[in-house]
């Protein structure tokens, strides 16, 4: 572990790799980690105690704003403080598909990545009477928005993020479904196919399946074969991602005022046309007392509470690459708080990823995790109101909201409540690492050390990084030592309490048969998941992070002295 200087700084990152990166990411010209908190504590309070309770989280790392929010809020640059998007609805004309376009890019411009779903345009081959030719199809068009990515800076720093997602009944489905299978195309883009209950009962069933456009069928497929060609792409590319949008659309505390389509390109924020993601994720190695093996619950609820509070101000306070999406935002108030850290606060309290005791800790932080951040939102709705197309009768009746405690209910029924949605589970990859490389989201770590590419202006290099845990002498499991059904088990439990969705990645080891690979997949839709997305490292298609090289000397497991900053090692 390569402390910064050789002693261990006051606050913030204590690893050299991770305040690199802060200070590249996340820090103005000048800034110093103290300095960035500070500015974004003081662009975020509603009064002075606010301002201290919030920099007080932020200074010690118990709290990461996601990296939109750390580098736009206070700052001069116009960037937008939200990660992702979803696009405008793409209709079936050129005239919307370049509107689209055009909007892409001021929002790529500006910072954020989005999700596109391509539904609405007609198969290939199909006639377009105006013109008296065949449409090329949405595939064709996805490169319109890839080359626009490819082209487009995002924040004057890096490569945009984009998800493209066309429903299983599309014609184009079986097209779409291997778009990616060659590392040189559409590479600026994720994929995923937006499944429906009516495909996965004619699964079950062994019906013919109709894929149709605009309520004309085209033809009838095998859905079996169908699924194969799913299975089989993710199996060897990791690619595509599975939603199931019907249950997304079913559990949508908004169901009754919009219908989603599309994701953020992680997956974890399902969203409207124009709709936008904040996120954040409370850090929970902060929370875990490895000698007393304790969990501060009183410091988390008490934290909610005020980062709630504070990320609530970020809608009013931040910019919008176009007016569509300050409107979404505003009428709706949409945040996804989440956790990051679990697997690594799992080992640091003796309780092994997945097990009944890792599973009872893990269900009471995202209890404590919803419930609090709910009625916090409702506090808030009594001082500022509730969010403008807030209705109870509704609300009420939203399948997430009657799963809350009586007590919130009647809560949310007597003041309204501030935000739509509050919880979302986002990978946390780079937040994570310069938290001194803490287990990401609620994944376990990928390895206890392992060799990072990072991609810069001049080139790609590799860093060596260990695990948090490990590195404080605990050496839990990593995800390849996950079976593949305690990865979806993990899945399942998150989804029951995150009101928008779960960005995990179900690794799936070389002992996995296919027929077992498949089950993984209907399996997640019996259990209530809104998607899932696995990666298998016999693939064709490598991630960014790589095992070190077995002959290499490993890493040692060492123990940091609080007080000292003194690391000895095994």
């Amino acid at each position: 572990m390569n402390i910064i200087n050789g002693s261990r700084p006051e606050y913030g990152p204590q690893l050299r790799l991770s305040e690199e990166i802060d200070t590249t990411k996340y820090r103005q010209d000048g800034e110093d980690f103290y300095s960035k908190v500070v500015r974004i504590a003081d662009a975020l309070k509603d009064s002075s105690e606010h301002f201290e309770q919030f920099k007080d989280i932020l200074r010690h790392m118990r709290f990461l704003p996601a990296g939109r929010v750390q580098n736009a809020m206070g700052a001069a640059r116009q960037t937008t403080a939200y990660n992702c998007f979803v696009s405008g609805v793409i209709e079936d004309s050129m005239d919307s598909i370049m509107q689209r376009a055009t909007e892409a890019a001021e929002t790529m411009r500006r910072g954020g990545g989005i999700g596109y779903d391509f539904s609405r345009i007609r198969p290939r081959g199909d006639l377009i009477k105006s013109l008296e030719s065949r449409s090329s199809g949405p595939v064709s068009f996805m490169g319109i928005f890839d080359a626009i990515c490819q082209t487009i800076s995002s924040s004057g720093h890096r490569r945009g993020a984009q998800l493209a997602c066309l429903r299983v009944d599309h014609p184009d489905i079986e097209q779409f479904i291997t778009a990616k299978n060659n590392d040189n195309r559409l590479t600026g883009f994720n994929i995923s196919v937006g499944v429906i209950d009516e495909f996965m009962h004619h699964l079950k069933k062994g019906r013919p399946f109709p894929l149709r456009f605009e309520g004309r069928v085209y033809k009838e497929v095998d859905p079996v074969a169908l699924w194969d060609a799913i299975m089989r792409s993710t199996w060897d590319w990791a690619e595509p991602g599975v939603l199931f949008i019907d249950r997304i659309n079913d559990m949508n505390n908004l169901h009754y005022i919009e219908t989603i389509e599309a994701t953020n390109p992680c997956g974890e924020q399902p969203l409207p046309p124009y709709g936008a993601c904040l996120l954040g994720s409370f850090n929970l190695v902060k929370y875990a007392d490895m000698v007393n093996q304790k969990f501060d619950w009183d410091q988390f609820r008490s934290d909610i509470r005020v980062v709630v509070r504070g990320m609530d101000n970020v809608i009013d306070r931040t910019i919008y690459p176009l007016p569509e999406q300050e409107e979404e935002a505003h009428n709706k108030r949409r945040m996804g708080l989440g956790i990051t850290g679990l697997a690594n606060a799992g080992e640091i309290l003796g309780k092994p990823y997945a097990s009944d005791d890792f599973m009872q800790f893990m269900e009471m932080v995202l209890r404590n995790l919803r419930d609090t951040s709910y009625d916090e939102s409702c506090e808030l709705a009594k001082e500022k109101g509730p969010f403008p197309l807030w209705s109870w009768e509704d609300y009420s009746q939203s399948k997430f909201i009657l799963q809350l405690p009586p007590e919130i209910q009647h809560k949310i029924m007597t003041t309204g409540i501030r935000n739509s949605h509050l919880t979302s589970i986002a990978p946390t990859g780079t937040i994570s690492l310069t938290a001194d490389n803490v287990s990401s989201g609620i994944e376990p770590p990928f390895a206890l050390y392992y060799d990072r590419t990072i991609e810069g202006f001049d080139g790609q290099s590799i860093e060596r990084v260990e695990d948090y845990a490990y590195s404080l002498g605990v050496k839990g499991r990593t995800a390849n030592e996950i079976t593949a059904d305690d990865h979806v088990k993990v899945l399942s439990l998150a989804a029951q309490y995150v009101d928008s969705a779960v960005s995990k990645t179900c690794n799936v080891g070389d002992d996995v048969s296919f027929d077992e690979f498949k089950d993984l997949y209907y399996n997640a839709w019996l259990n209530g998941c809104k998607g899932i997305t696995t990666f298998r490292a016999a693939g064709k298609r490598y991630g960014i992070l790589n095992e070190a090289n077995d002959n290499e000397p490993k890493a040692e497991a060492c123990v940091i002295d609080p007080d000292t900053g003194q690391k000895t090692c095994d």
